[in-house]
C-alpha cells in the first residue's frame, strides 16, 4: 500500500478521501457555473484570509500566544504553501479575466497567461522538490512546516519530470472561452498531458507532502480530471487551478483536518517504506518523458512550432472541447 489506511481510522480515511473529492468536484462547478460563485470563492474568501495571515504574522511578530498556538501559523507556514496558494489564486482571476474579457483579459497578448501561470505553478513545485532533495539526501529532514521528510533520488528524478511537463505543453496561443463563457478552454491540452501532469504531481505530493498526499495528491487531482474526462473538455486547466485554490485556503486555515485525528493519513515511507517513492517518481519521470517525445514527434509529422501551434487537432479531446468554443 502506499499510504497507512488500515486500522479503526481506515473508514473514516476513506470517508475523508471522498467528502473532499466531492467537496471539490462541487465547488468547482460552483466557480465555472455562476459569475457570483466565481467572485465568491476567488476574490472575496482569498481578500478576507489574506487580512487573516497578515494578522497572524502581526501576532507571531508580538509575541501573541494565540498566534504563536494558531494552527495555519504553526503546520502551515512554509514557503510553498503560500506560494502555491496565491500563485493557483492568480491563474483562477486570470482565466476569469479572460473568461469575461475583463481588463488585460480583452488583450491578445494575455492569451500567453495560462501557459505562464502553469509553468509558474509546476517549478514552485519542482524547486521544493529539489530543495527536498538537498537537505536530505537519503537521510530524514524536517521542513519549516515541521514534517519529516525524507529525500534522495527519487526528488531528482521527479524535479526532472517536471521540467520535462513543462516542456511538453503545447499550443500556447489556442487559448479559447466557451460559448456560455463559464469556461476558458485549451483544447490542445488533451488526455496525454493531463495524465502525465497528474502522475508528476502525485508523485511530488507523495515525496514532499507525505501527510497530506492523500488528499492533495489523490483527491485533488482527481476532482479536474473526471471533470475534463466526462463533462468539461478542455478546461481541465481553470479546473484545476479552482479546485487547487479553494484546496489550499481550506487547507491554511484548517491544517488539523489532514495532520492530526481520525482523517489524518500518512504515507508509508513513515514505516520506513521508501521503494514507493522511488518507483513513482520513475513512473514520474518515463510518463513525462513519453509526452515530450509525442509532442516533438507530431511537430516534426505536421512540421509545426509545438508551442505557437496547436497539434493535437485531429484527436477525440481537440475536437469536443472546440465545439463548446
Amino acid at each position: 500500500m502506499l499510504f497507512l489506511v488500515y486500522g479503526e481510522n481506515a473508514p473514516y480515511q476513506w470517508f475523508g478521501l471522498f467528502l473532499v473529492l466531492g467537496c471539490l468536484i462541487i465547488a468547482n462547478e460552483l466557480t465555472r457555473r455562476s459569475k457570483i460563485g466565481g467572485i465568491t470563492f476567488l476574490f472575496v474568501i482569498p481578500s478576507i484570509l489574506t487580512i487573516y495571515f497578515i494578522a497572524i504574522a502581526i501576532g507571531v511578530a508580538n509575541g501573541a500566544e494565540w498566534a504563536l498556538k494558531n494552527p495555519t501559523y504553526t503546520n502551515m507556514n512554509g514557503w510553498f504553501h503560500y506560494a502555491k496558494l496565491y500563485a493557483a489564486l492568480a491563474g483562477c482571476i486570470g482565466f476569469m479575466l479572460i473568461r469575461y474579457k475583463w481588463w488585460v483579459g480583452k488583450q491578445r497578448w494575455f492569451v500567453y497567461f495560462p501557459y505562464a501561470i502553469l509553468s509558474i505553478n509546476i517549478l514552485i513545485a519542482v524547486c521544493s522538490d529539489f530543495e527536498s532533495a538537498i537537505n536530505g539526501w537519503y537521510s530524514w529532514w524536517v521542513s519549516s512546516e515541521g514534517v519529516e521528510l525524507y529525500g534522495g533520488w527519487h526528488n531528482v528524478l521527479n524535479g526532472l519530470a517536471g521540467i520535462l511537463n513543462i516542456i511538453g505543453i503545447t499550443g500556447w496561443t489556442g487559448i479559447y472561452v466557451s460559448r456560455d463563457k463559464r469556461d476558458m478552454l485549451w483544447p490542445d491540452m488533451i488526455w496525454i498531458y493531463i495524465v502525465a501532469y497528474d502522475i508528476w504531481n502525485f508523485a511530488y505530493t507523495y515525496n514532499c507532502l507525505p501527510t497530506h498526499s492523500w488528499y492533495c495528491g489523490v483527491a485533488l487531482l482527481l476532482a479536474p480530471t473526471i471533470a475534463a474526462f466526462f463533462w468539461n473538455k478542455g478546461a481541465w486547466l481553470a479546473n484545476r487551478a479552482h479546485t487547487l485554490a479553494i484546496w489550499c485556503m481550506f487547507a491554511q486555515v484548517f491544517p488539523l483536518f489532514q495532520d492530526e485525528g481520525i482523517f489524518a493519513v500518512k504515507s508509508v515511507q513513515y514505516a520506513n517504506n521508501f521503494v514507493p517513492m522511488t518507483v513513482i517518481s520513475i513512473l514520474a519521470f518515463v510518463a513525462n518523458l513519453i509526452l515530450v517525445i509525442v509532442v516533438f514527434r507530431r511537430a516534426a509529422k505536421l512540421k509545426k512550432n509545438p508551442y505557437t501551434n496547436e497539434i493535437f487537432t485531429d484527436t477525440a479531446d481537440y475536437k469536443k472541447a472546440m465545439a463548446r468554443a
